[in-house]
C-alpha cells in the first residue's frame, strides 16, 4: 500500500501524524544512542571494524524522517491546526 501524499491527507490525519512527532523523534534518538553504543564498545573491544561505521547507516533514515516532520508541522501551521 503506498503512503498518502502529505498535502492530500485530511486534517484529522494530518493531526494524527503531528502526534506521531514526538514518539518519533525519540524513536530516532534511542536507535542512534544505541548504535553510538556499540560503535564505541566494536572500537573499545576490537579496534575499528565493521560495526564502527554502523551508525552512518542510520543517519539518511534519521533525516528522511527529520524532513517529513518538519513537512507535516508545515503543514500544520498552514491550516492553522495548531
Amino acid at each position: 500500500m503506498k503512503q498518502k501524499e502529505l498535502a492530500e491527507l485530511t486534517n484529522d490525519e494530518l493531526l494524527q501524524e503531528a502526534r506521531k512527532i514526538k514518539s518519533g523523534k525519540l524513536m530516532d534518538a534511542v536507535i542512534f544512542g544505541f548504535l553510538i553504543g556499540v560503535s564505541v564498545y566494536s572500537v573499545v573491544r576490537n579496534g575499528f571494524g565493521l560495526l564502527t561505521f554502523l551508525p552512518l547507516v542510520y543517519i539518511p533514515i534519521a533525516t528522511r524522517n527529520r524532513v517529513r516532520n518538519k513537512e507535516i508541522e508545515r503543514l500544520v501551521t498552514e491550516r492553522g491546526l495548531k
